[in-house]
């Protein structure tokens, strides 16, 4: 059985096994010890009502620099927004159109003109944390827009946005951005804030900016009962840790990181696709649904990204390798370690087997996590 095939097979196998379990949850929610089954942070049901982190941190303080991490900085307040104050005046220039994003007090506004007419818009959300760039969400006649330019941390600039066509536009509302059509804009609010988007309704009159622990937890009212009640730790909040680690990268995080399960779409977004982690990794030969591939055996969602640590890195790869040294050590001897030894050095797993792949259009170089040996020269594996 080819390696494709397998993966493909792995695939189909845990969406109906994803499905069937989302079936019983809709049946029985808690489990025994009143622990909750599933939660899936885009499908909050239509009753839920969320207590905000103070309420965690009341607890879980070890987890106050969550607030510092990349998914709580998911959505930028504009009024508070450091991107957006420390660069006041952005500017760009597309054919016959002018662009100028511009900072006035606590608001910023998002203007394009083509010499005769000009539309300005305020920027309503900012979406990203700015480490690579920032996208902005605007509204127009009713209607929600995708701002065709996007900031871009690396130029310090404007730029067109990731996927956007990279041409001169054929209106000046062209050139204000993309509609968005009103299942896109509940998808973006899902997975760059809190309590946006609870049941089918988009509720902007109150949500919660970025990425929050109930997020990912589910609602914390129970939970905080129970435990103020004296009831086990566990009642009434759900552990994404307890998920198998194809349950947890395939279907928990690639909700909003996307995965296997929309292979047509990414692998017609070509090199885009390095961005989503979850299919990337689906790819590597070592994939499987061992918690030690997931995507926390990695990266403690609770913290900031560790970047420049290949140490920390080495560490998670020798969970399941060994390097050569040990196995010369033990080679012969009752003691011999499994796993694989890479004759090729024994630190910085990542430089070699996960390489940095640029993508001009984001400005970026994103760590791809199709876990391969890279020859020298290879085309992007797609």
């Amino acid at each position: 059985m080819n390696q494709t095939f397998k993966q493909h097979t792995l695939a189909v196998v845990a969406l109906v096994l994803t499905l069937l379990a989302a079936a019983l949850v809709m049946l029985d929610p808690l489990s025994a010890s009143g622990q909750v089954r599933r939660w899936n942070p885009r499908r909050v049901p239509p009753d839920t009502v969320f207590v905000g982190d103070q309420a965690c941190l009341d607890c879980h303080k070890k987890f106050a620099s969550f607030n510092h991490s990349g998914m709580a900085m998911a959505m930028e307040q504009v009024g508070e927004s450091k991107i957006l104050t420390e660069n006041p005046q952005l500017t760009m220039r597309v054919g016959a159109y002018s662009y100028q994003i511009k900072r006035d007090g606590k608001q910023s506004f998002y203007s394009v003109t083509d010499g005769k007419d000009t539309i300005t818009l305020p920027i309503l959300y900012a979406l990203g944390q700015g480490k690579m760039g920032q996208t902005y969400v605007l509204q127009h006649e009713g209607k929600f827009y995708e701002s065709l330019v996007s900031f871009y941390a690396e130029p310090k600039g404007l730029d067109f946005t990731i996927g956007a066509p990279r041409m001169e536009p054929r209106s000046l509302l062209d050139a204000v951005g993309r509609v968005l059509p009103p299942n896109e804009v509940s998808n973006c609010f899902s997975c760059h804030a809190l309590g946006a988007v609870v049941g089918s309704q988009l509720r902007l009159d109150k949500f919660t900016h970025g990425i929050r622990c109930e997020s990912c937890h589910g609602p914390g009212g129970k939970h905080v009962e129970a435990v103020k009640a004296g009831e086990p730790g566990s009642t009434g909040i759900f552990d994404p840790g307890l998920l198998s680690g194809d349950e947890l990268t395939q279907q928990f995080c690639a909700s909003c990181h996307r995965g296997a399960d929309e292979f047509a779409l990414l692998k017609s977004m070509e090199i885009n696709n390095v961005r989503f982690q979850p299919y990337r990794i689906f790819h590597s030969k070592c994939y499987s649904d061992d918690r030690k591939i997931s995507c926390t055996a990695c990266h403690n969602p609770h913290e900031p990204l560790r970047e420049n640590a290949p140490a920390y890195y080495d560490k998670r790869c020798l969970e399941c390798h060994t390097l050569k040294s040990q196995t010369a050590k033990a080679a012969g001897g009752a003691g011999a370690t499994a796993g694989s030894s890479c004759p090729v050095a024994e630190k910085d797993c990542t430089s070699c087997h996960m390489p940095k792949i640029e993508v001009k259009a984001a400005h970026f170089n994103f760590t791809d996590h199709y876990i391969r040996i890279v020859r020298p020269g290879e085309k992007f594996p797609n």
